[in-house]
């Protein structure tokens, strides 16, 4: 806006019409590319606070951006003339309106606003201006205070005004407008008039709040789900599977297997994940190996983690053969309200036969490694948790021998491969494997190999190896 320190001083001109078109066009430019990255955004349509919070931003800048696309166009078509008829309104979705401008001779008492103004402020273009002394009528009764100190301190100090106060307008419509002016000084350097433009700028401090609460809200949600953490830690601790550590079973007769076992976060480690494993020697003298994960993040994971492994210790305590505690396993998950349970696979070690039996679930097969090579088990006909009441899973097979190295993992242990990719690269620790004498050694590799390694989920990596 032009600066009237004085009244001999000429007015400056406007810019050249081709300099503000050109701005024009990089605005629009740019509206085009933050428009596009928001429509490319993840999340998009998602409730989640920080998707929120972030389209909030989006149409925030979008918005601002057409505004500010109006105000250059404003620029290069000069303001519209005095009591000129109500302009139309701006765009919906505009947040603010075209800029008025008002000049207040004291030495008259005369007044002249441009005819946004009268637009801005809910007048009847028609009415005369509103003098200095009549403008606090437009204002609610809380902000007149402020807005007499801003004009005060213009018109007796000399200072610039730069504040906002709430008007309410014809119907009751409260506007929040933004208030900028400087004095105009005579030769003497007395004030002789007081120049000024306001912008209804209602819109854009709503926006600005929906940003700010959608912000607090993602903030209070990630305090939340920090204490949620904080409390599955705790239950994890009390009435799970020790995550760190060898796995050691008490043995009734000579040792069989050697077990050890790795739970390894996520880089975040913003939530506790639903990875799990677990080994049980059972009263045939069997043992039990099982590794799964569940859906889902927090305490209710915990929660139904703690449910699903007493319900596979019970059944095969029983003598469930993996096949029918996969089938029984997804009858008890169908029956509940929400199904956790989003792979898994269960093995039953017959040490008499060298023989282990094996079931799986959408779940990566276990890996067997001999001699220095390794291959990925066959896996057995089945189908995934979650189907049908009653479905029907395969089970194999496989015989092993002393010195076997079996080695069941979550689908999230090798960082950025999952399925038959990060097999291929467990399998390509074979020769190293080989080398390892007890099955914490062996884990103790897979973890430097890959437990190292930034992760965005957490994972389980059990090893066994045949004794005897």
């Amino acid at each position: 806006m032009p600066s009237h320190l004085s009244a001999d001083r000429p007015a400056a001109q406007p810019p050249g019409r081709g300099s503000v078109d050109a701005l024009i066009s990089q605005t629009r430019r740019l509206k085009g590319d933050v428009d596009a990255v928001r429509r490319d955004a993840a999340g998009e349509g998602s409730d989640h606070p920080r998707e929120r919070w972030q389209r909030a931003l989006y149409d925030l800048a979008l918005h601002q951006l057409s505004d500010l696309d109006e105000h250059l166009a404003q620029l290069r078509d000069g303001p519209l003339p005095t009591a000129a008829p109500e302009p139309p309104a701006p765009a919906r979705g505009s947040l603010l309106s075209r800029v008025g401008s008002a000049e207040w001779n004291l030495l008259t008492d005369e007044a002249s606003w441009s005819g946004e103004l009268y637009q801005i402020l809910g007048r009847d273009p028609a009415a005369p201006p509103l003098t200095l002394d009549e403008l606090p009528s437009l204002v609610v009764d809380e902000d007149r205070p402020k807005l007499t100190a801003m004009v005060t301190n213009c018109l007796v100090d000399a200072r610039p005004i730069d504040g906002e106060f709430r008007i309410a307008r014809r119907g009751g419509d409260v506007r929040t407008v933004h208030m900028m002016g400087e004095p105009v000084l005579d030769t003497d350097g007395s004030t002789a008039s007081m120049w000024a433009v306001l912008r209804d700028v209602s819109e854009l401090r709503r926006s600005q709040r929906a940003v700010s609460e959608t912000r607090d809200s993602l903030h209070h949600r990630q305090e939340a789900a920090r204490s949620e953490q904080r409390l599955a830690v705790e239950l994890q601790e009390a009435v799970l599977p020790p995550w760190r550590g060898s796995l050691r079973l008490p043995h009734r007769g000579p040792r069989t297997l050697d077990l050890a076992s790795r739970h390894l976060p996520a880089s975040t480690n913003t939530m506790i994940g639903g990875d799990w494993y677990d080994a049980l020697e059972l009263t045939d003298g069997e043992t039990l190996l099982s590794v799964g994960d569940l859906t889902g993040q927090g305490v209710g994971v915990t929660s139904n983690m703690t449910m699903l492994l007493g319900a596979v210790r019970g059944m095969a305590m029983a003598g469930a053969q993996p096949g029918q505690l996969m089938a029984w396993l997804n009858q008890l998950l169908d029956a509940t309200v929400q199904p956790a349970l989003g792979s898994a696979v269960c093995c039953r070690y017959r040490p008499a036969t060298r023989t282990l039996v094996w079931a799986q679930a959408g779940h990566p097969a276990p890996l067997l490694f001999r001699d220095g090579t390794g291959r990925a088990l066959n896996a057995p006909d089945g189908v995934l948790l979650g189907a049908t009441s009653g479905a029907a899973y395969g089970q194999a097979e496989e015989t092993l021998q002393v010195g076997d190295l079996l080695l069941l993992h979550t689908d999230g242990l090798v960082p950025g491969h999952t399925g038959s990719a990060a097999a291929n690269l467990l399998l390509g620790l074979a020769p190293r494997l080989a080398g390892n004498r007890t099955a914490e050694d062996c884990v103790r590799t897979v973890v430097e190999e890959f437990g190292e390694s930034e992760r965005e989920d957490n994972a389980c990596v059990l090893v066994a190896r045949v004794m005897s």
